[in-house]
């Protein structure tokens, strides 16, 4: 059954704490992965919530919710393999599977017994890699919920922009390194819903971000995703459905790409579906409406 949030403003106490990108990477870590260096933040104390990002972002998308999440669990995030301010090894044949592998060596080099996941975007992807491979008894650790926000879990009702779907063609290249600050700032802008517009100081941050490191020369290649999600769905579908931990979806309702549409297949193929609808919220509600999805959060935790 779907909930609607209401629209609330963020409280002044914690938009106060907001994390700006510096403070970001200035308290990250990095640890080493099959010779690149991943970026990583950790804080916060109770159990393990693991929070993974989206393309062509990174870890930061998370930073307006963080301050929320923090008091109460022990908060986990990194930059993906070709993202943010990790390494972006520019022929590497980037993957789903390998991100997967990316997050799994992570958490158990941790000596992590128990994780609860928060997944945007491509990190949806991810997740569903790793409930496949929990069924088969191939992780270290248990996953013990799974919270989906804005992303393609269905591949049938995932509509890209027209540079995502350039960026996937035969000229992705091409129009991977021609990129303009102009059409990234007006593509982005479009995914946003209304209750939280970007700045331009953010859409600076967000642009250094995927431009960091030669980013914007790779970004055809990490949008290789789509395909493997149409290649993968019976796997990654089937994973989502046979999942016997806890699941639930909070998601902006216009999104243009994977809002309303995901979470109404959703509801009909998932038993007991758990799905809460944010207003004027696109598809970064993390970003959007931070107090929002954790208030949503809260009650799917407080359920289980």
């Amino acid at each position: 059954m779907e909930q609607e949030s209401p629209v609330a403003l963020d409280k002044p106490t914690v938009l106060s704490r907001e994390i700006t990108l510096e403070a970001w990477q200035q308290k990250g870590q990095w640890f080493n992965y099959d010779g690149h260096a991943i970026f990583s933040r950790m804080e916060g104390q109770g159990e393990a919530l693991v929070l993974i990002h989206g393309y062509p972002t990174a870890s930061w998308d998370w930073s307006r919710l963080w301050p929320y999440l923090t008091p109460h669990y022990r908060v986990m995030a990194l930059d993906m393999l070709g993202f943010g301010f990790s390494d972006k090894p520019a022929n590497r044949r980037y993957s789903i599977d390998d991100q997967a592998d990316l997050h799994q060596g992570w958490l158990e080099g941790l000596g992590l017994k128990r994780v609860h996941l928060m997944v945007h975007d491509y990190g949806c992807s991810v997740a569903q890699e790793l409930l496949a491979r929990q069924q088969e008894g191939r992780l270290g650790f248990t996953i013990a919920s799974v919270c989906f926000l804005n992303g393609a879990l269905f591949p049938e009702v995932h509509r890209p922009l027209l540079v995502q779907r350039l960026l996937s063609g035969p000229m992705g290249g091409l129009v991977s390194r021609g990129m303009s600050r102009r059409t990234f700032d007006v593509q982005f802008r479009r995914l946003f819903g209304g209750c939280h517009w970007p700045s331009q100081a953010e859409l600076d941050n967000f642009w250094y971000l995927l431009t960091y490191n030669n980013g914007r020369g790779i970004l055809h290649r990490l949008i290789r995703f789509m395909e493997e999600r149409r290649c993968h769905r019976n796997r990654w579908v089937g994973a989502l459905l046979r999942a016997e931990m806890p699941t639930a979806v909070i998601f902006g309702r216009t999104d243009p790409i994977s809002g309303v549409a995901m979470a109404r297949r959703y509801q009909e193929l998932v038993s007991n579906a758990d799905a809460c609808g944010l207003p004027r919220v696109g598809h970064y509600p993390h970003y959007e409406a931070p107090q929002q999805v954790f208030t949503a959060y809260q009650a799917f935790r407080s359920h289980h």
